[in-house]
């Protein structure tokens, strides 16, 4: 426990309580410590509702327990509205969960993002995705107007500001820098490939302290990327986790090959899916088998598996690739009850 200006703070003895830092940590959250303890590590993410009922973002959550270390809340994704980032980090923070907010330079300029960041990590968020994001034109309100006053490096540059030099981008001091791990995205699949590894090596100077990928379907294309990437000392520098997606059919693998920019799909991926009886149990199957190479791939800390409206397949994913090895990650044994989950 410690004590603030004769206030007694609590450490961990509540889901929702800040955990101790160790020494050398960027921030008091779990989702660091598994990485800096060596395990390889499962993350997925929620797409927000279109609701502001929290107890949905809960029953999403539930989902996912036991199996994943960490839950990324997507920030207008596609260019499209849902509830804020922000407010589903602050609602699973409460239960204890690790969730990563993600923070898209489209909707906001400097000043609302330095607050929100500041916001995040006062409501215990330790979790920090930096984008850029999509373009308005890709969503529901196209007619909005796009501000990209930063970009992805430019972001992770300013909160290694606040967090690193205790300062806003303006240079007026902060009473208290938050403590946050950050992260970024890379697409090693889509050309011009040479370019890929110069920009993670460029993200990573900027200051991310984790990479996570976008989908990978081609093993052939990740092995020669990774094998870059150690040769050049990255991974020993950030970690590194591998997005996977579950896949319901050929039709919706050809309808991410075409219409969301840097997705990467071979053919022989939808041509497994086209030949199966239960396309969504073959599915599930080349996601366990990627899963497993991905894995043995040096130089990789752990996967991010994406499951859009498919967030009950997770747990079967993850449990039957076997990648924690046995370990089972964190999860609140009370959040049942609390919104009338019955097993």
């Amino acid at each position: 426990m410690s004590k603030v200006e004769g206030i007694t703070t609590r450490q961990g003895l509540n889901p929702g309580d800040p955990l101790p830092q160790p020494p050398g940590h960027k921030s008091h959250g779990r989702f660091e410590q598994v990485l800096r303890a060596g395990h390889f590590a499962i993350t997925t993410e929620i797409a927000p509702p279109d609701s502001a009922d929290p107890d949905e973002i809960l029953k999403r959550a539930h989902l996912f327990d036991g199996v994943v270390d960490a839950i990324n809340a997507t920030d207008g994704s596609g260019a499209h509205c849902h509830m804020s980032s922000l407010a589903v980090c602050a609602i699973l923070t409460r239960i204890g969960y690790s969730p990563v907010i993600q923070v898209s330079c489209r909707d906001r300029n400097r000043i609302a993002i330095q607050g929100d960041i500041l916001g995040a990590a006062a409501l215990g968020v330790t979790n920090l995705l930096c984008l850029t994001g999509d373009d308005v034109s890709a969503g529901d309100h196209p007619e909005a107007k796009p501000v990209f006053d930063l970009d992805s490096v430019s972001l992770l540059q300013t909160v290694r500001t606040l967090r690193d030099e205790k300062q806003f981008l303006s240079g007026r001091v902060l009473d208290t820098a938050p403590n946050l791990f950050m992260g970024a995205s890379i697409n090693p699949f889509v050309p011009p490939l040479e370019n890929r590894i110069d920009q993670l090596a460029k993200k990573i100077d900027a200051g991310a302290d984790f990479i996570q990928s976008q989908y990978c379907f081609d093993i052939d294309l990740l092995t020669s990327f990774m094998a870059r990437a150690v040769d050049m000392g990255l991974t020993e520098r950030c970690y590194i986790l591998i997005g996977v997606g579950v896949l319901a059919s050929a039709r919706t693998a050809r309808w991410l090959r075409e219409n969301v920019p840097g997705v990467h799909i071979p053919d022989a991926i939808i041509d497994r899916l086209d030949g199966a009886t239960d396309p969504k149990q073959e599915g599930r199957n080349i996601c366990v088998e990627l899963m497993q190479q991905i894995k043995e791939i040096n130089g990789i800390s752990g996967i991010h598996v994406m499951a859009y409206r498919q967030e009950k397949y997770v747990a079967d994913v993850v449990k039957r690739s076997g990648v924690l090895g046995g370990r089972q990650p964190w999860a609140p044994e009370q959040m049942k009850t609390s919104i009338g989950i019955v097993s």
